[in-house]
């Protein structure tokens, strides 16, 4: 066991969390989260952060798009954010981040721009946002380390289901961690990181011109 953990730490970089990673697919990232938040039966639910967050992404504008290198399909994604009694936040922050259509992050692959995939939004005067990505897609956890070893040895495959990843916060309310999964995906029964909640989980409708508008509503609770 120490021989494993030892293993781990030594697969830690500037880019790779293994021990974050290890967290996640063993399920202790979304225990964690449970008892930190239960069950939101009227705000929006917590997901896991993730190995591949990066703090520090660059702002745009309402409706720009995040992929600055990226051949996939496009998506606009649309919504707003409010209080649990309804009322419009105006002014809060999305910060979004999510892979390129070959399944890596911009902080995996030195051929993306370092933004890529990567943006900070403020919702308008009446909560509403919308920015333009491209439709997300399943990728594999990196398993060549003991992550993989231990997946291997359970019998586990190493696919996420396809999402969009989102820290929403505002004025006098508490933030939220959390993912917007896409129905179609194959993995949403078995998220190698137990990490796909129903009430997450939106319909990316195909359109004439091969773009997928999807539409998303964040609710916070306020800090007391």
């Amino acid at each position: 066991g120490i021989g494993f953990l030892t293993a781990v730490g030594h697969m830690c970089d500037d880019k790779r969390q293994e021990f974050i990673l290890l967290s996640d697919t063993l399920g202790l990232s979304s225990l964690v989260d449970i008892i930190a938040h239960g069950v939101e039966e009227h705000a929006t639910e917590w997901t896991i952060l993730g190995p591949f967050y990066l703090p520090g992404a660059p702002w745009r504008e309402f409706g720009d798009s995040i992929a600055e290198s990226d051949d996939g399909a496009p998506t606009l994604v649309t919504g707003s954010v409010r209080s649990v009694d309804g009322t419009a936040l105006g002014g809060a922050v999305l910060d979004v981040w999510q892979t390129a259509s070959n399944g890596l992050y911009a902080v995996q692959e030195d051929a993306q721009p370092t933004g890529n995939m990567r943006g900070r939004f403020r919702a308008d005067g009446h909560g509403r946002y919308a920015f333009r990505t491209v439709r997300p897609v399943s990728y594999a956890v990196p398993d060549d380390g003991p992550v993989g070893q231990l997946l291997r040895a359970c019998g586990r495959h190493p696919w996420r289901a396809a999402h969009i990843h989102a820290i929403v916060s505002a004025e006098e309310h508490r933030s939220v961690t959390t993912h917007i999964f896409d129905r179609d995906n194959e993995y949403l029964e078995s998220d190698t990181v137990f990490g796909v909640k129903d009430s997450l989980i939106e319909d990316f409708v195909p359109q004439a011109d091969g773009s997928y508008p999807v539409e998303h509503d964040f609710v916070l609770r306020p800090v007391d």
